[in-house]
């Protein structure tokens, strides 16, 4: 059966931040990831995760300036010695909350600049933030997402990230497999499941319903059948990693609204 993480930034957002460990363990979750950790001490949030018996099993790197709508630093020629800066601030807090994961995010393509140019950066910044991170024992992550929800993000395919893993053959560097925006952007989400999760290239996996990125016993794909689908294959290839649950509670910000909607948890029981 899979394990399940809750991602902290989307749900149980009737609480403020730090209160939401001890909502996602009520419910039963020993696993959670977020976007970002850096405007709380990892002091902090470490006590919380001991507190509550969880584990942080991922979070990103810095991506920019998020509020300004940058998205990733990965891919900017221009933003190199930031990008290195950034990674070198995810790994410290990486190593105060035991988390062996960290996600990278390629950023927006400009316009004005060819996208060799930007291929040629993002995979030179993989590559050496691959090297910085094996010696923390640390995972590096990238992620395709889908052009709707972020318009212009530079990687959106499951095989356009598998061949960069694969063409820089880092054993720390891996995919994070969003089964919600690898549906709306390519579909077939069984058969690459089967394809990629054996090839020891996946890191992670996500989820949400499709389209509107609610619980996923809603919308147009059959997350009882998927999640079976993954137990089977990581039975097969002994893949223990996370499922990390980045949907939008349907109820909204009122109280409850997370933990009513966690009826879906039902469809990965086989019973």
């Amino acid at each position: 059966m899979p394990r399940f993480a809750a991602n902290l930034t989307m749900l149980y957002n009737e609480h403020p931040f730090l209160d939401r460990f001890a909502a996602a363990a009520a419910d039963g979750f020993k696993g959670v990831e977020f976007l970002f950790p850096y405007a709380f001490a990892a002091s902090e949030m470490a006590q919380r995760l001991s507190d509550h018996g969880l584990q942080q099993v991922l979070f990103n790197a810095p991506p920019g300036d998020w509020d300004a709508g940058e998205r990733g630093l990965a891919c900017l020629p221009a933003r190199v010695d930031e990008f290195r800066a950034g990674i070198a601030r995810a790994l410290e807090y990486a190593q105060a909350l035991k988390c062996p994961r960290i996600h990278v995010m390629a950023g927006l393509a400009p316009a004005e600049t060819e996208r060799a140019a930007l291929q040629a950066t993002y995979e030179s910044n993989l590559a050496w933030a691959a090297v910085q991170a094996k010696s923390c024992g640390v995972d590096v992550l990238i992620e395709p997402i889908n052009t709707r929800d972020i318009p212009g993000f530079f990687l959106n395919r499951q095989d356009e990230a598998h061949r960069i893993v694969q063409a820089i053959g880092a054993p720390n560097l891996k995919v994070q497999f969003d089964l919600y925006h690898c549906q709306i952007v390519e579909g077939d989400v069984a058969m690459k499941i089967r394809q990629y999760l054996p090839t020891g290239r996946v890191g992670h996996f996500q989820l949400a319903g499709v389209p509107m990125r609610h619980e996923p016993d809603m919308g147009e794909l059959n997350y009882r059948y998927l999640l079976n689908v993954l137990d089977e294959v990581a039975t097969e290839c002994d893949w223990e990693g996370w499922v990390g649950c980045e949907y939008r509670p349907a109820r909204g910000a009122v109280a409850g609204a997370t933990t009513a909607g966690l009826g879906w948890r039902a469809l990965a029981d086989k019973t």
